[in-house]
């Protein structure tokens, strides 16, 4: 065998090695700099006790809300999804896009609803003050995001 015809098979297997190295390495190193991407979509803040007394007045109701949070610059459409507690308590939200970069206040009392402002319309409470979950589904009823507070009846604490 010529000597150029070993040091061709050589070099090429050594380049064969040498790319199936590089190509393993780079997706491990890429991947110890990964950081968990942030939902487009989120359950941004919750005032669930709502400030002063609990009289259930429409007032009172209407400090208690659910802000949601659109992170993408495009807006959602959020006909179909729900919000809900523990407890069952469901809002659907009818007809409502929520803005690229925007939040939506879920208010648990009567009004009218606005770009910024969506209401419940519900005489009662929705949100626990000790301790609630608030779920987030899409229209398929996929799970988007949850918030909760207290000890929540799946163990978890806040």
């Amino acid at each position: 065998m010529p000597k150029s015809f070993t040091a061709r098979r050589l070099t090429a297997a050594a380049l064969t090695a040498g790319a199936l190295t590089a190509v393993l390495a780079v997706p491990a190193t890429a991947a110890d700099h990964h950081r968990a991407p942030r939902p487009n979509v989120e359950i941004s803040d919750a005032q669930y006790n709502s400030p002063g007394r609990d009289d259930r007045s429409n007032r009172s109701l209407n400090k208690e809300w659910v802000e949601i949070t659109n992170h993408s610059r495009r807006s959602v459409n959020l006909d179909g999804w729900t919000l809900r507690d523990e407890d069952g308590h469901r809002y659907t939200f009818d007809s409502y896009r929520l803005d690229g970069r925007s939040t939506v206040r879920v208010h648990t009392g009567r009004g009218r609803d606005t770009d910024t402002d969506v209401y419940q319309d519900r005489r009662h409470y929705v949100w626990d003050n000790r301790s609630d979950t608030a779920t987030l589904r899409n229209h398929h009823g996929r799970f988007i995001d949850e918030a909760s507070w207290g000890r929540n009846r799946h163990g978890g604490r806040d």
